[in-house]
């Protein structure tokens, strides 16, 4: 057998990462699967085909991720989601401040980008505010902040924080019997819900949660078996090729975002490279750029007035900053975490849905006091 060629192995993640976001650019435009659009319409509407549509997403990944673990063919103790450290801080604010954000600026992360190949150029400065807030918080003065007053704040846990991990020590049965029961239980108890109402059986809302899904699932086993190293030729270490957290990793669009600003900043330095995260960014633009020119729906839009570029801006920020302590957007905290059954994922998850509903109707009772 020969050994693995890293720079090659390397490079099948990195594109692979590009045509996966690429299809969910796509799809996620012809859908309209927006996670933001999925809460405003719950609380503005009462319409849940947007939620089931987020919730199917959800089912699938799990399925599919957990059946991975099954196989032996990816380890999901090795993702940043479910380390032993708890920090719920983080995860409610982070995930708080970013629910607000994603409802200021019209979109979640993921949404921006999509918007961004539909032409809308607001869009634009908020991917633009989201990255250099992201990036600070990573690695600049707000990341000392966080470090120092957020992060330090938590508990260590005995185990994983996986919820078959925390079964598995709690109950004392085997791990894998907890991931396929919990895994079983989660994804049929979602996909009952969704698709109890019929009238969201149709096949865009059916094709967008799929498809969503089975890309968070792709994504995994990428990075997770495809770019995974048992040994790196020149550490003698294990190594998950091109990722930036040098863990494995799936889809999720904060981080990333600040990645690709700093690779185009300092595109000289020859130790910055494409990564997975990095090219899903440009996938997922690409993708519903590629659909907007192929339907026919692109359109250039701008801001209306200052409040709404006030309100973008702000957006941006809060979710830079709200996305990077919570660990990931609703994409990378409420798809690719959730699929791993990390508590902490559970937790973000919540936070986000708390904070973009609570904006949203503090939106609405301005409004009528204005009105």
């Amino acid at each position: 057998m020969t050994d693995p060629n890293p720079a090659a192995l390397a490079s099948t993640v990195v594109w692979g990462a590009f045509a996966l976001a690429f299809v969910f650019g796509a799809v996620a435009n012809k859908t309209h699967f927006c996670t933001m659009g999925a809460v405003s319409d719950v609380v503005n509407m009462g319409d849940w085909n947007r939620m089931r549509m987020w919730l199917l997403a959800i089912a699938v990944a799990t399925a599919g991720a957990s059946a991975l673990q099954l196989a032996g063919a990816i380890d999901l103790s090795k993702t940043i989601y479910t380390a032993p450290r708890f920090t719920w801080l983080s995860y409610l604010l982070g995930g708080l401040l970013f629910g607000i954000g994603m409802t200021l600026a019209s979109g979640c992360g993921s949404r921006t980008l999509v918007r961004l190949g539909s032409g809308n150029l607001k869009s634009l400065v908020v991917a633009i505010v989201l990255a250099i807030t992201a990036y600070m918080t990573l690695k600049g003065i707000l990341g000392v902040f966080r470090v120092a007053a957020i992060d330090s704040v938590g508990t260590t846990l005995a185990s994983a924080q996986d919820l078959p991990s925390l079964a598995s020590r709690v109950f004392g049965i085997d791990k894998r019997t907890a991931l396929a029961v919990l895994a079983a239980a989660i994804a049929a108890g979602l996909l009952a819900f969704v698709f109890k109402a019929r009238e969201f059986r149709t096949f865009d809302n059916v094709l967008g949660g799929v498809v969503v899904g089975l890309v968070v699932v792709g994504g995994w086993a990428l990075s997770g078996h495809v770019g995974y190293l048992v040994e790196d030729p020149g550490t003698l270490e294990e190594k998950f090729l091109a990722t930036n957290s040098g863990r494995m990793e799936s889809f999720s669009f904060v981080a990333p975002v600040a990645y690709l600003l700093e690779l185009l900043m300092l595109w000289s330095d020859k130790s910055r490279v494409v990564t997975f995260g990095v090219a899903a960014v440009l996938g997922m633009f690409a993708g519903s750029l590629a659909w907007s020119l192929a339907t026919r729906t692109f359109r250039l839009e701008s801001f209306r007035d200052a409040d709404d570029l006030i309100n973008h801006l702000a957006g941006g920020a809060l979710m830079g900053f709200g996305g990077v302590l919570a660990l990931g957007c609703t994409i990378g905290q409420g798809i690719s975490g959730l699929s791993t059954l990390a508590l902490g994922s559970f937790l973000a998850f919540f936070a986000i849905v708390s904070g973009a509903a609570a904006t949203m109707k503090f939106q609405y009772w301005r409004l009528t006091r204005q009105s």
